[in-house]
C-alpha cells in the first residue's frame, strides 16, 4: 500500500507499523524501546509522529500503516513530544558516557545526538545504583537502564526463560531479577539476548568474557572461534540435543573427515573458551563430537560434493591427518591425488603416535576408509621420492605431510645408556605390537599428553611403578586434566617442577636424578628460565627412561626446502621454497594437535587448489540448516546441571591391556550433555537495530 511521509510517498507492506514501513523506506525516526524482534510497547514516545486525521501524537510502532495515510515526522507536537520524553529519560541517566563500554555505539546516544536535546531542563541527581557483577556471565549497570523494557520482552517473550522484570527498588522502578535473588538462582538460561537487545550499556557480557585480540561475533560463540577448523559446535550440539545425530555429523563433516578420531582425541581447547564453563563445568564438546560420529547413518554422503576431473596429479607425502585431509579435499576438488605412506598403514601419528586404548584401531581404519570413498590413491609400504623429482615425473603439485615421528632426547649425562628410549620409538613399539622391553620400574621425562601416553602405555606392558618428573608445575603442565586425572588412577608417580639432571649407571640406565624447580618461565628470547632449590637433588631408581619432551620431523634437509628452527619446513600460505611444493601439518607447525593438523591440511587444499588454477573453495554444504528456535524455555535448575561424562572401566581394569578405554555416551547421555549448552550462538541471529546515521 501506499502512505505519504513528509511530503514523500513510499509503499509499505500491509500490517506493518508505521515505524517499521519508514524505517525500512530509508526514512529515520527517533525510537528506543523498539527493536525488530520484540513486540512492540510505545513506552518510550520517541517515535511519536502525526497523522492526517487523528487528534495529537502517536506512537509509531503501536499504530499500523493504513491506505493513502499521510504522516509528518516532524510536526510540532510529535517533536514536542518527543523533547520531552528524551530529557526526561536523560534526567536520570549518567551525565558523563564517555567511561562506558557502549560509548560510540549505544542507541540512547545516538538518538539525543540526532534529537539535539540535553537534559539540562529536567537534569537530576542520577540514580545512586550499586552495579551488579555477582552474576558469572553478565554484569548489571542499573543506573544505565532507561525502563525501555527490551530486555524483560527478549527473556519473556522471545526466549520464554522469565527470569527479567519490572522490579520497584527505593530508587524507582527498573529492570532486574525479583525477589533479590541472582540469575543462576532464577533460572536464567544465560543466552545472552537481554545483553543484545539492551540499548545502552546497563547490561553488558561480564568484563573477562570480551577478549579485545577477538571480533564481537568471536566472542559472542567463542567455541567455535577458538576450533582450529572452526566446526559449527553450537549447530551440532543443538542437534544432538534434539536427537538428530545424522545432521550433526553432517554439520561436523563440513569441516572434518575425522569426527570419531577428534571425539576420541582432540585437545579440545573449545572447551576451555566454552562460557558454560564459568557457571561451573564447560560443555562436553569433544565427546558430543564422537556421539554425533557413532550414532549417524552416513545420510550426508548423499550431498558430498564431486567435480569433474581437471587432469591434475596431486602427490601427497605422508597419510597422517593432515595429509590425508588435504588429499580428501583436493580429491573432491576433481584433482587426482596419491598418497604415499612409507608405514605399514595410514594414520601418521594417529595410527604410531597415539595408544590403541585412546584411539583403537578399528575407529581410526573406519574413517580412513570413508575418507578413501573420495577417489584417493593410497599407497602404504612407500618411500616417497623427493618432492622436485615427483614434480619432475609429473606430478602437478605436492604436499609434504611427513609429521615428527623423531623423538629427541635432552643432552644430559646418562642419555645413550641401555633402557633409555625416546617416546616416538616406544609408542609406534608398543602400537605395532613388538613393544621394547620394560622394566619393574620406568621414568618418564616430560609433562605433555604424550608422556603419560608412555607412562601409561608402561604400566599396561606391565611396569610395577612408573613415574613423570616435568619441569613445569601442575598447572602450567600441557597435558590435559584428564590425562593426569586418569594417570593418576592408574599409579603414575607424578614429580612436577622437578628438572632431571643426569641419568645414573654404567652401561644400563638405573636412575635419574631430579632436583626441584622453584621457578620455571621462559625470558623474552623465549630461553627456558630455571630457579632450583639447593638441596633438593635426590635419585630415583628406575630400570628405564623414556624421553617424552618433543619430537621433530625426519628426512626434511633431504627435501631441498627453505628450512627453519631446525628441520621444520618453513612456508607461506602454505607454499615451500619450491615452486608447487606446499607443506601441511606437524611438519610445519612443530608438534602440535590432530585438530591443529587437519585444520593445516584443510589449507593447504586450498591453496593448492588455488596453484592448480582452481577456485580455492573447499567448502560443502551436508545439511540444510534450519533456522533455530530462538524460544528456549525454562530449565529449572539449569546452571546447576552437572557435566555428563563418558564412562570408563576402573583403572584397575583399564592397565590390564590396551582395549578402548571409554564408551562413547549413549543417545540419552548425549541429549542429557547437549542441553546444558547455553546457545550462544542464537544471540547472532538477533537483529541489530541501525543507528540514525546508517539511514
Amino acid at each position: 500500500m501506499r502512505i505519504t511521509v513528509d511530503g514523500k510517498e513510499i509503499q509499505a507492506k500491509e500490517g506493518s507499523s508505521v515505524l517499521d514501513a519508514v524505517l525500512e523506506a530509508g526514512i529515520f525516526i527517533p525510537h528506543l524501546c523498539s527493536h525488530p524482534d520484540l513486540e512492540a510497547k510505545g513506552g518510550c514516545r520517541l517515535c511519536s509522529v502525526e497523522i492526517d486525521g487523528v487528534e495529537g501524537a502517536v506512537p509509531a510502532c503501536k499504530t499500523n500503516v493504513e491506505e493513502g495515510m499521510n504522516i509528518t515526522i516532524h510536526g510540532e507536537e510529535a517533536e514536542k513530544v518527543r523533547r520531552t520524553a528524551m530529557e526526561l529519560i536523560l534526567a536520570t541517566h549518567p551525565a558523563d558516557c564517555t567511561g562506558c563500554p557502549k560509548f560510540g555505539k549505544c542507541e540512547l546516544q545516538s538518538m539525543y545526538q540526532y534529537m539535539g536535546v540535553s537534559a539540562e531542563r529536567w537534569r537530576k541527581k542520577s540514580r545512586s545504583v550499586a552495579n551488579d557483577d555477582t552474576n558469572p556471565l553478565i554484569s548489571h549497570l542499573f543506573t544505565r537502564c532507561v525502563r525501555c523494557g527490551r530486555c524483560i520482552r527478549a527473556c519473556q517473550d522471545l526466549r520464554g526463560v522469565k527470569v527479567l522484570d519490572y522490579i520497584k527498588t527505593n530508587t524507582g522502578i527498573r529492570a532486574g531479577i525479583p525477589e533479590g535473588k541472582t540469575l543462576k538462582e532464577a533460572g536464567c538460561r544465560f543466552c545472552g539476548a537481554c545483553i543484545e537487545v539492551c540499548p545502552t550499556g546497563s547490561i553488558m557480557d561480564a568484563v573477562k568474557i570480551m577478549k579485545p585480540e577477538r571480533s564481537y561475533d568471536e566472542n559472542i560463540v567463542p567455541c567455535k572461534s577458538i576450533c582450529p577448523a572452526h566446526i559449527d559446535i553450537p549447530a551440532y550440539i543443538r542437534y544432538i540435543r534434539e536427537g538428530d545425530f545424522d545432521k550433526a555429523a553432517a554439520v561436523i563433516r563440513e569441516k572434518v573427515p575425522f569426527p570419531e578420531v577428534l571425539g576420541s582425541v582432540c585437545t579440545h581447547t573449545c572447551e576451555n573458551s566454552c562460557k558454560r564453563g564459568e557457571l561451573g563445568e564447560a560443555v562436553s564438546i569433544c565427546k558430543l563430537k564422537r556421539a554425533a560420529a557413532t550414532e549417524e547413518s552416513g545420510s550426508w554422503k548423499q550431498y558430498v560434493r564431486k567435480e569433474g576431473s581437471t587432469g591434475k596429479k596431486v602427490a601427497v607425502i605422508g597419510a597422517g591427518p593432515a595429509g590425508l585431509t588435504s588429499a580428501y579435499y583436493l580429491a573432491k576438488k576433481g584433482h587426482a591425488v596419491t598418497v604415499f605412506e612409507k608405514n605399514e598403514k595410514a594414520g601418521g601419528q594417529c595410527r604410531y603416535g597415539i595408544p590403541a586404548y585412546r584411539l583403537p584401531d578399528d575407529l581410526l581404519d573406519r574413517e580412513i576408509s570413508t575418507i578413501l570413498e573420495a577417489g584417493i590413491d593410497l599407497q602404504v609400504n612407500a618411500v616417497s621420492e623427493a618432492p622436485a623429482q615427483l614434480l619432475a615425473n609429473g606430478y602437478d603439485a605436492v604436499l609434504v605431510s611427513i609429521g615428527t615421528h623423531k623423538g629427541t632426547k635432552l643432552p644430559i649425562d646418562g642419555n645413550d645408556l641401555e633402557g633409555v628410549y625416546v617416546n616416538a620409538d616406544f609408542l609406534k613399539a608398543a602400537r605395532a605390537g613388538q613393544p621394547l622391553p620394560v622394566g619393574r620400574k620406568v621414568m618418564v621425562l616430560g609433562g605433555g599428553n604424550v608422556a603419560y601416553d608412555c607412562a601409561r602405555t608402561a604400566i599396561r606392558l606391565g611396569a610395577e611403578e612408573v613415574h613423570i618428573a616435568c619441569l613445569e608445575n601442575e598447572q602450567q603442565m600441557t597435558s590435559s586434566p584428564e590425562e593426569i586425572r586418569e594417570g593418576a588412577e592408574e599409579g603414575v608417580i607424578l614429580h612436577a617442577a622437578h628438572t632431571f639432571l643426569r641419568i645414573t649407571g654404567e652401561t644400563k640406565a638405573t636412575g635419574v636424578e631430579l632436583k626441584k624447580v622453584n621457578r620455571f618461565y621462559f625470558d623474552e628470547n623465549r630461553k627456558a628460565v630455571l630457579e632450583t632449590e639447593e638441596g633438593s637433588n635426590r635419585i630415583i631408581e628406575v630400570d628405564n627412561v623414556i624421553f617424552a619432551v618433543g619430537q621433530k620431523p625426519d628426512g626434511t634437509e633431504n627435501m631441498s626446502l627453505e628450512l627453519t628452527h631446525g628441520p621444520y619446513i618453513a612456508t607461506t600460505e602454505s607454499a615451500t621454497s619450491m615452486e608447487g611444493v606446499f607443506a601441511a601439518g606437524d611438519v610445519v607447525t612443530g608438534t602440535a594437535s590432530v585438530i591443529e593438523a587437519i585444520a593445516g591440511g584443510r589449507k593447504a587444499a586450498m591453496e593448492i587448489d588455488r596453484y592448480l588454477g582452481g577456485n580455492g573453495d573447499i567448502t560443502e554444504v551436508l545439511v540444510e540448516r534450519e533456522a533455530p528456535d530462538p524460544h528456549i524455555g525454562r530449565v529449572e535448575g539449569f546452571a546447576e546441571l552437572q557435566r555428563v561424562n563418558p564412562k570408563m572401566p576402573e583403572a584397575e581394569v583399564r592397565v590390564k591391556g590396551f582395549a578402548a578405554i571409554e564408551n562413547p555416551f549413549t543417545c540419552e547421555e548425549a541429549k542429557c550433555e547437549a542441553g546444558r549448552c547455553l546457545q550462544c550462538d542464537l544471540r547472532t541471529t538477533i537483529t541489530k537495530p541501525k543507528l540514525w546515521n546508517e539511514y
